[in-house]
């Protein structure tokens, strides 16, 4: 079934060897580039264009056309390039149309080898754009998906290749452009029209030659044949604008009705191959509606890993999404200073109402542009609110916040999860529909985590002392999450709080007896805690890199510690100050991972000394605060902390179940 796919949305490939299908209503110019996972284009042997049209895994047209197929094979694709771009620009010869506004909304299709349609894409709302990033196939946890990107480029083809990381992006927008004329120039015109009488009498002549020719649409490397007729157009959403999609059909021959079947006579296509098994898919929603969603819509071989990969999959929709909505209000933004400037700098416009008239179209056209770009937000936000609303409630208890009502049939597992919720991430554009995305970090921990404390932005009206007890509430359930998604015995926590100020945070902890000790305080608790751990992180790294990890004491906790911090650098000296900057470096790849709760101020003193060591923490704060950003658009995400409710046992319903799975362990 094919999935009619809305900008942002993604959709999982189960074939490596595919076929992209382009159908626009004006010849357009098509091309492909391979980036890393962070977006970025290495080089011009990144870009497949008409003017080098083939790379590792990829071919795409050598001239500009209204029909276009680009042939991809995934398996060939180097291993640095993590995802697979499809980009689509208007010529630049004279009488060509500048922008896509004019033209026909282009319709993308992917499909297998034989022809059956995997996803499509119809890309409305263009306006002033001359080039487009339309889809991208791209590499997640091993698997393959489509995404529907419709990401234009007022400033063509060199503004697209340059917003992905092409340091000579413009030289190499005009040699694309020359090689189009190139191109253009050597296509032969097509013959004229024949009459009934000489079509006959040159059948029986050109008979023979077609019996040596392959059959048109057929590649070499291909496989079975293809019919070249495209598969009919996803109907447009609605937009302010609607354009309808027009799709060409093939000429057929006089007096004949239906498509025309180019498979050559004496050739049988095979019988296309078995699907594979994948996730459970969408059910097809009203025609011209997005698809219902579904938990778990993604690749992986558990449910917890397709549920882990959704996730992150809206995660970036709604990075991508947000980002286009904001560059359309910047391309609004600066069309009218110009269209004002330009008003203003004519001497004759400030003379009767011909100033005013301008200043007050210029803004007109502002706010349809704002308009049109919010309408397309916010249909991918109610697209992703929807989606949010089945994901969450299906989230197994490492995924899922504490208001769940997954956490009260909660059982200490059999084994480790995947992933580990922190938290929430949000965007202001999605306050409006109260859209938050989980923060999933993998298991085992990599790097430590550093609680900040200390004041802030968005909270500079909270008090010091509230803020303190805030994070170590928030180090508490963190600690809680880890020991109940943790097998019984496999996960064990130490704590150091040198002033015990912090007993009445720690007390659940404490009550449940799920501590390795009692919360050490004092310099000489600090010094046997950190002293205890660092000999741990040395005897296992040699151990592991002496190959005998066999040979590790009897008496050696092998599961994964977590020690928390709480009140850092109070009660430390400087032996201790460095061998809290050991584990923090050393210690995760050996199962030792810390969790401070500090206020960077307090630590002043030492300078630029412990700026490795804050470098090395993931950085969480106890109230909601925008200094997460993502490595594709770099926008602000606000981080929200996953706060027990008010009034709710579950923390305490949850440590009573890791006593219980702990006491049958014998621990």
């Amino acid at each position: 079934m094919t999935a009619e796919l809305v900008r942002g949305q993604n959709h999982p490939l189960t074939q490596t060897r595919l076929e992209i299908r382009v159908s626009a209503g004006a010849p357009v110019v098509a091309g492909a580039t391979l980036s890393d996972d962070k977006g970025r284009v290495h080089g011009r042997d990144w870009v497949a264009h008409p003017g080098a049209p083939a790379l590792p895994g990829l071919e795409v047209p050598w001239q500009a056309a209204a029909d276009h197929r680009l042939a991809v094979d995934l398996d060939a694709v180097p291993e640095a390039a993590h995802r697979v771009s499809v980009l689509l620009a208007l010529p630049t010869g004279p009488g060509d149309p500048d922008r896509f506004g004019a033209v026909a909304a282009p319709f993308v299709a992917v499909t297998g080898l034989d022809g059956s349609a995997v996803a499509s894409y119809t890309i409305t709302d263009l306006d002033a754009e001359s080039a487009v990033v339309a889809l991208e196939l791209y590499r997640r946890q091993g698997a393959w998906k489509v995404r529907a990107v419709g990401q234009g480029y007022a400033g063509g083809l060199g503004a697209l290749l340059t917003d992905q990381g092409l340091p000579d992006a413009r030289a190499l927008a005009g040699e694309i452009g020359e090689a189009v004329a190139r191109g253009l120039a050597r296509t032969v015109a097509p013959p004229p029209p024949r009459t009934a009488a000489s079509g006959a009498s040159a059948m029986a002549d050109a008979t023979g030659a077609a019996s040596h020719a392959s059959s048109p649409g057929t590649h070499p490397s291909a496989g079975p044949p293809r019919s070249t007729q495209p598969p009919p157009p996803a109907e447009p959403q609605p937009s302010p604008d609607p354009r309808p999609a027009h799709e060409p059909q093939p000429a057929r021959p006089s007096g004949q009705t239906g498509p025309v079947n180019y498979t050559h006579p004496g050739r049988q296509a095979p019988a296309p191959p078995a699907p594979a098994p994948t996730a459970p898919t969408a059910p097809p929603g009203e025609p011209g509606q997005p698809a219902v969603p579904v938990a778990g819509d993604a690749t992986g071989w558990s449910m917890d890993e397709r549920l882990y990969n959704q996730v992150w999959g809206m995660f970036e929709d709604l990075a991508r999404c947000v980002a286009a909505y904001r560059s359309a209000v910047d391309f609004a933004d600066s069309r009218m200073e110009q269209e004002l400037d330009k008003a203003l700098s004519d001497p004759r416009s400030r003379i009767g109402g011909q100033g005013d008239a301008a200043r007050e179209a210029a803004r007109a056209k502002h706010g349809q542009l704002v308009d049109r770009a919010r309408e397309v937000l916010d249909r991918d936000l109610a697209q992703l609110a929807a989606e949010s609303a089945v994901v969450e409630p299906a989230l197994p208890p490492a995924y899922a916040g504490w208001d769940n009502p997954v956490w009260h049939a909660y059982r200490s597992p059999m084994e480790i999860p995947m992933a580990l919720r922190l938290g929430d991430l949000q965007l202001p554009e999605s306050r409006s529909v109260g859209l938050r995305i989980p923060m999933l970090v993998r298991l085992p921990l990599e790097r430590g985590m550093w609680i900040d404390s200390g004041r802030s932005g968005a909270d500079a009206l909270t008090e010091s002392d509230e803020l303190r007890r805030r994070a170590m509430r928030s180090a508490v359930e963190l600690a809680a999450r880890l020991l109940a998604v943790y097998p019984a015995g496999e996960f064990a926590v130490h704590v150091i709080d040198p002033a015990g100020s912090a007993a009445g945070t720690l007390a659940p902890l404490v009550r449940a007896g799920v501590l390795v000790a009692p919360p050490a305080a004092g310099m000489s608790g600090v010094s046997e805690v950190l002293a205890r751990l660092t000999q741990r992180v040395d005897l296992v790294q040699m151990a592991v890199r002496g190959g005998a990890a066999d040979a590790l004491p009897p008496d050696l906790d092998t599961a994964e510690q977590l020690l928390i911090v709480n009140d850092f650098p109070h009660g430390f000296d400087d032996r201790a100050v460095t061998r809290l900057r050991y584990l923090a470096d050393e210690g995760p790849a050996v199962g030792v991972h810390l969790l401070m709760v500090a206020d960077r101020e307090d630590a002043a003193e030492y300078g630029p000394v412990l700026d490795p060591l804050w470098r090395a923490l993931l950085r969480l704060t106890p109230v909601p605060d925008d200094h997460l950003a993502d490595p594709w658009v770099g926008h602000a995400w606000t981080y929200e902390p996953p706060n027990v409710p008010p009034g709710s046992r579950i923390l305490e319903q949850v440590l009573e179940e890791v006593a219980r799975a702990r006491r049958e362990q014998g621990i």
